[in-house]
């Protein structure tokens, strides 16, 4: 089961829910850890996007997790400057 991150970008399809019937793309926030769900449910909170990039809503959408598929990851976290690059 893939790991979801904060700003990964998810497309969400009928696989992930039927009422998904026209496919969007997603730049999540956060997976609620807090809502009940049945087992392979999840709920997600982020942006719908459009075909920009930008986003044009805030969405909570009850997925199943399985139909999930990241297009875009999240970057790593740039290491911030060595302490060798630094003067004292």
């Amino acid at each position: 089961m893939i790991e979801l991150k904060a700003g990964d970008v998810l497309h969400i399809t009928a696989a992930c829910s039927v009422q998904f019937t026209k496919p969007m793309m997603f730049r999540l926030i956060k997976v609620r850890h807090d809502l009940v769900t049945y087992d392979g449910w999840v709920w997600l909170d982020g942006y719908q996007l459009e075909a920009t990039g930008d986003a044009v809503a805030r969405r909570e959408l009850f997925v199943l997790r399985a139909g999930l598929t990241v297009q875009r990851r999240t970057a790593p976290a740039q290491p911030g400057r060595s302490r060798s690059n630094m003067r004292a």
